[in-house]
């Protein structure tokens, strides 16, 4: 029987898959299927060393990318504990992306920067640090946080149309979160959010369209943090472009090295094309309301509910991860080993 222990804390659901009531529920669905699963709630350097000495397990799954007592952002600084690297000079097993992809996901200029390298399409897109200078660039734009997710900070008013908008949605970021402003050329056309799961003879590419009754939305069709995670946003599978986005995801977590369980959200730009605009390293857990569970549910009904196939799925992303540590007992088996979509 694998040991698994979750990690949380303070900033579990602003940096990951949710709340303690969604935190327990992953561990739940873990020890219902075989393995045994704990919960370690850290708020400090000292607790999480304490966790991780005091409770051995096989792997540790963190809903953390570095330990915060924030609740409300993520609000990452210079001087950040992150979860993987302690881990790493430890050598202990984890479920995803390595410490160096985690830095690099959930800094989005950094993401843009690495995937434009590997010619994979992103929005044409600045970086503005507090106090640095506003570049010239094109309208509408888009104005959003550098390090946050949940869409936290985006509003209408992320959509500008002129310079004096512009400089103050900047300083509203700056001001408000204390982080650097990222600049991107408004996409005006779809959403698309890809689930990548597993590694290798495991992994699955299911793309779905994102879509929100109108009447939620204010004068632009984005997604504000009160419309993420409370079962507003549906996703379907794609009638269109499914293949354009599948290769498109395929391609932005080859650039960044991504494992296990990963979502590339992406749009569709005004020449028709898509674009990815964030690459998610913790992707929501809620079940039925978080993106991932739904699309695994569209990909893989199991005829017994959507809970069972919540239960298939985190049991494909840990016995994946387990996999590619050499840990994986050859009895495990779950309904992804057959193979991507």
């Amino acid at each position: 029987m694998k040991k698994v222990l979750i990690v949380t804390g303070p900033g579990g659901d602003a940096q990951g898959w949710g709340n303690m009531k969604v935190t327990e529920t992953v561990c739940q669905t873990l020890n219902d299927r075989g393995k045994s699963a704990e919960i370690a709630y850290v708020e400090s350097l000292d607790d999480f060393l304490r966790a991780i000495e005091s409770k051995p397990c096989d792997i540790v799954w963190s809903a953390l990318y570095c330990l915060s007592r924030r609740e409300d952002i993520i609000g990452i600084s210079g001087e950040a504990d992150w979860v993987a690297d302690i881990l790493d000079e430890r050598g202990i097993p984890y479920v995803g992306p390595s410490s160096l992809a985690m830095k690099q996901l959930i800094q989005k200029y950094e993401t843009h920067r690495i995937m434009r390298e590997h010619g994979v399409e992103v929005p044409e897109h600045h970086l503005v640090d507090i106090g640095g200078e506003i570049p010239e660039v094109g309208f509408p734009a888009f104005v959003k946080p550098n390090c946050e997710s949940r869409s936290i900070g985006i509003s209408d008013e992320s959509v500008v149309h002129s310079r004096p908008e512009l400089v103050a949605r900047v300083r509203f970021l700056h001001d408000k979160l204390e982080e650097a402003a990222l600049i991107e050329e408004y996409l005006p056309g779809k959403e698309y959010t890809v689930l990548m799961l597993g590694n290798g003879r495991l992994q699955e590419i299911l793309p779905g369209l994102v879509t929100v009754d109108p009447s939620h939305f204010g004068k632009y069709a984005i997604l504000r943090t009160d419309l993420r995670g409370v079962g507003l946003t549906k996703i379907s599978i794609p009638a269109e472009k499914a293949e354009e986005a599948a290769d498109l995801c395929r391609r932005a977590t080859d650039a960044l090295n991504c494992l296990d369980h990963v979502r590339v959200d992406m749009r569709v730009g005004a020449d028709g094309r898509l674009r990815v605009i964030e690459i998610n390293g913790i992707p929501g857990l809620k079940p039925f309301k978080s993106w991932s569970p739904q699309i695994y549910s569209l990909y893989h009904p199991s005829g017994k509910g959507h809970l069972e196939e919540y239960k298939d799925m985190l049991h494909l992303i840990v016995d994946s991860a387990l996999e590619r540590y050499g840990l994986r007992e050859e009895s495990a088996a779950g309904p992804g080993a057959a193979g991507g979509a």
